[in-house]
C-alpha cells in the first residue's frame, strides 16, 4: 500500500479522497488554487500544497506545477479525481514516468478509449453493440453524405475526441449535415485540439445508462451494476439512479456483461464506467468509456456497499480484486441529485457567492457529499457542483420519498441552487409513470 497520495483536485472529491486516505492509513497531500485557500477541507488533510492562481489553467491543469507539489511532498502516487487532469493520458504518462503510480488507467488504454472512434472499434471486437454508424473517421463531405444516406437520417456528427456534450451535432438531412460536419469539426478542434469527426444513427429519446466496473492488473474484471443518468439538461447529468427502471434483469446484465467485455478487450485496469444509450425496445448500444471515476459513484456505492475510492487506491497500489463476479449483489435502489449553484429561471446561469446559512438534510437513508458550509463562498472559476445529495431505500418509491423529504429539509441561503428543479422534477406525474428520457428535462422543465 502507499505510504502517501498527493490529490490533484478540489472541492467534494478532494474530500472524499482525503477520508479514503485516511481510513486507509494513508498520509494525503492537497494540490490546491489560490481559490481555494482556506478551505475547511484542507484542513484534514496531512498537507496542503498550492499549486497557482485561480484559473485552473493555471493550477489544476497545469502538469508541470502538480508534479511539482508531488516531488515536494514526497507522495508515491496521484489520485486525479474527476474532470481536470483525470482524462489525460499524457498526464498519466507522465506521472509513472516520473515514479509517481498514476491513480487510474494506463496511459495506454486511455488513449484508446478516450479517441471516441477507437473506442467504438473495440467494442466492436468485444461483441458490444453499437449505434450504426460509420466504419471510422469522416475525411469528406462526400464520404459524410455517403453514410447518413445508408443509415438514413437524422444522424449524429460526433467529435472523436473530448465529451461534455461538446462537438456534437444533430443533421436531419443532406443540407445540414454539410453545416454539422463543418461546425463539429471546429467546435471539436477548439475545445478538444483535435477536429476528427464520425456519424452515428440519432437514437431518439434515448436513455442513457451505464455500468460501473472495476479491473486489476492481474486480468479480473467485474461490474457493480448500472447506473441512470437519463435526468440531463444540456447533455449535464442533474439526477442518477439504479436499478435503471423499466430494463428487465436480463437487459441489465446484458448490459453489464458487455461493459466487462469491452474492459478486457482494452486492457482496462482501475475503476471505469461505460456508457450506452438504450432505445425504445430495450435495446443498447455503447457510447463511450470515462477513464476516471464518476461523478455518482456514490450511488453504485450505496447499492453494492463497496467503497469505489478506496477501491481505485487498492488497485493502483497493485492489489487483486477481493471479489468475484458472483459475490457482488445489487440491494434495492439508490439516487443521487447534484447540488448546482445555478440561477435555474435564469438559464441556468452560475451563482456564485457567499453561502450564508447551510443547513443539509440527514436521517435515514440520506447521504450528502460536499466540502462546503455555511460562511464558504462559491467561486466563479469551477463547476458551479457544491454537493450531492443521495437517498437509498429497499425500493424505488420509498427512495423517492426519502430524497423528496430531504430535498425538502435542506435549507441553504445566500446563493440560489438547483434544488426547486429537482423537487419539481422528482414530484412529476410524468416522471414517476415513466422511465425518462435524456430530454426529458428539456420538454417539460426548462422553457424555450
Amino acid at each position: 500500500m502507499f505510504k502517501r497520495i498527493l490529490i490533484a483536485n478540489r472541492g467534494e472529491i478532494a474530500l472524499r479522497v482525503i477520508r479514503a486516505c485516511r481510513e486507509l492509513g494513508v498520509e494525503s497531500v492537497v494540490a490546491y488554487s489560490e481559490a481555494d485557500r482556506g478551505a475547511r477541507y484542507l484542513e484534514l488533510a496531512d498537507r496542503a500544497i498550492c499549486i497557482g492562481p485561480a484559473r485552473s489553467d493555471q493550477s489544476y491543469l497545469k502538469i508541470n506545477r502538480v508534479i511539482s507539489a508531488a516531488e515536494l511532498a514526497q507522495v508515491d502516487a496521484i489520485h486525479p479525481g474527476y474532470g481536470f487532469l483525470s482524462e489525460n493520458s499524457h498526464f498519466a504518462e507522465i506521472c509513472r514516468s516520473c515514479g509517481y503510480e498514476f491513480i487510474g488507467p494506463t496511459s495506454e488504454a486511455m488513449e484508446l478509449l478516450g479517441n471516441k472512434n477507437a473506442a467504438r472499434a473495440a467494442a466492436r471486437r468485444s461483441k458490444t453493440p453499437t449505434v450504426p454508424g460509420s466504419d471510422g473517421l469522416i475525411t469528406s463531405e462526400s464520404e459524410g453524405l455517403a453514410v447518413a444516406r445508408e443509415i438514413g437520417y437524422p444522424v449524429l456528427v460526433k467529435a472523436s475526441a473530448g465529451g461534455g456534450g461538446r462537438g456534437i451535432r444533430q443533421a436531419n438531412n443532406d443540407q445540414e449535415l454539410k453545416r454539422a460536419l463543418q461546425e463539429a469539426a471546429q467546435e471539436a478542434l477548439t475545445a478538444f485540439g483535435n477536429p476528427d469527426v464520425y456519424i452515428e444513427k440519432f437514437i431518439e429519446n434515448p436513455r442513457h445508462v451505464e455500468a460501473q466496473i472495476l479491473a486489476d492488473a492481474h486480468g479480473n474484471v467485474v461490474h457493480l451494476w448500472e447506473r441512470d443518468c437519463s435526468l440531463q439538461r444540456r447533455r449535464q447529468k442533474l439526477v442518477e439512479l439504479t436499478p435503471a427502471p423499466n430494463l428487465s434483469l436480463a437487459k441489465r446484465k446484458a448490459l453489464c456483461e458487455a461493459a466487462v467485455r469491452l474492459a478486457k478487450e482494452s486492457g482496462y485496469t482501475n475503476a471505469g464506467t461505460v456508457e450506452f444509450i438504450v432505445d425504445k425496445n430495450g435495446d443498447f448500444y455503447f457510447i463511450e468509456m470515462n477513464a476516471r471515476i464518476q461523478v455518482e459513484h456514490p450511488v453504485t456505492e450505496l447499492a453494492t456497499g463497496i467503497d469505489l475510492i478506496k477501491a481505485q487506491i487498492r488497485l493502483a497500489a497493485g492489489e487483486k480484486l477481493p471479489y468475484a463476479q458472483q459475490d457482488i449483489k445489487h440491494r434495492g435502489f439508490a439516487i443521487e441529485c447534484r447540488i448546482n449553484a445555478e440561477d435555474v429561471e435564469k438559464n441556468f446561469r452560475p451563482c456564485p457567492g457567499k453561502i450564508e446559512e447551510l443547513i443539509a438534510p440527514g436521517g435515514f437513508g440520506v447521504r450528502f457529499d460536499s466540502h462546503v458550509y455555511a460562511g464558504y463562498t462559491v467561486s466563479p472559476y469551477y463547476d458551479s457542483m457544491i454537493g450531492k445529495l443521495l437517498a437509498t431505500a429497499s425500493t424505488r418509491e420509498e427512495g423517492l420519498a426519502i430524497m423528496i423529504r430531504a430535498l425538502e429539509e435542506f435549507h441553504i441561503k445566500g446563493i440560489k441552487t438547483s434544488i426547486p428543479l429537482l423537487l419539481n422534477i422528482l414530484k412529476s406525474p410524468k416522471f414517476a409513470a415513466a422511465a425518462p428520457d435524456v430530454g426529458f428535462i428539456e420538454r417539460h422543465f426548462m422553457t424555450k
